[in-house]
């Protein structure tokens, strides 16, 4: 039987987007679908929009009685969904062609022990329309296969748009905007069984006023919410050598030195072993030689034997 899934948008502002995402859903050729637009626009152009659409599918549109930003708008969507599959689709994406779903659907009734589902998607660069593939490779696939956690050196699951999966208690940590995918992957796919599906299935829109574009590199939210996700984590966490070098990586692209910047930015002393060590290293090196990329991964890799041998 084929499932049924809640195809969940949050929605801001954005008609002209907006109506592109609409118009890939209305040439789906899958129909066992609900969309659910929850709008945090401050008027009712997004509702007046949606008008032009409900004979075309089931669309239920909700105005949020107050302003509930990112990503609280993405739970209250997912709130409102009645169906157990869930499709966000933040409202700049959509999808690739009229089979996307489909390819979805079959993916659940073809591994029925699955519950979490993420597809290759192309970036669409807004200004110069450049179209960037963006598929996850053989290597990264077995690594993330054997260790979710691996995502906190690299999102290779990719935004919330390319994912579907089956709703269960957790939710968007509400106190993140940079790193709140990644956090929400990591957790659910920590306990549940994941799947990649190598067809380019969503079209991701790229411009300048996306969340994670104005706030990367920015230490009170990057890197801060880096630091939070990882103290949801266990001390064995940083054992893991891919982990490890992502946070070589984040503490080097920061300029680290003080193990006190951390902890002004809530580390919590379960983790002050491993960035004594990587602090103290890098310490001893200019940023133009640890920004060799060989350099700088041989040095880790001293960095992480050393912790491994005398951290906790």
């Amino acid at each position: 039987m084929n499932p049924f899934i809640s195809i969940c948008i949050p929605a801001f502002k954005n008609y002209g987007y907006l109506r592109r995402l609409l118009d890939s859903i209305k040439t789906q050729d899958y129909f066992n679908f609900e969309v659910v637009i929850t709008d945090d626009s401050p008027g009712d152009e997004l509702r007046d929009l949606c008008k032009e659409y409900e004979s075309f599918f089931d669309l239920n549109y909700y105005k949020n009685a107050t302003n509930l930003n990112t990503p609280e708008n993405w739970n209250e969507a997912v709130s409102k969904a009645k169906y157990d599959w869930v499709k966000i689709m933040h409202d700049d994406d959509w999808f690739t062609r009229p089979n996307a779903l489909t390819s979805f659907s079959q993916s659940i009734i073809a591994h029925p022990g699955t519950t979490f589902f993420f597809s290759a998607y192309q970036n669409v660069y807004e200004g110069s329309g450049l179209v960037e593939p963006m598929k996850t490779n053989p290597i990264w696939q077995y690594l993330l296969a054997n260790n979710i956690e691996i995502l906190i050196s690299r999102n290779v699951i990719g935004p919330p748009s390319v994912v579907l999966y089956k709703e269960n208690s957790i939710a968007y940590d509400a106190s993140m905007k940079y790193v709140v995918d990644i956090d929400f992957y990591s957790r659910y796919c920590a306990s549940n069984e994941f799947l990649f599906i190598p067809d380019i299935l969503v079209n991701v829109g790229i411009h300048a006023h996306q969340v994670t574009k104005y706030t990367h590199g920015v230490e009170e939210i990057h890197l801060k919410e880096s630091i939070l996700m990882l103290n949801k984590k266990p001390l064995s966490v940083l054992k893991n050598i891919v982990v490890f070098d992502g946070w070589w990586r984040l503490v080097r692209n920061f300029n680290v030195m003080q193990l006190k910047k951390l902890d002004d930015l809530g580390l919590h002393a379960k983790f002050s072993n491993a960035f004594n060590i990587i602090i103290s290293i890098q310490q001893q090196f200019s940023q133009k030689a640890l920004q060799n990329g060989y350099f700088s991964k041989l040095i880790m890799g001293y960095a992480y034997i050393r912790y491994c041998l005398f951290g906790k």
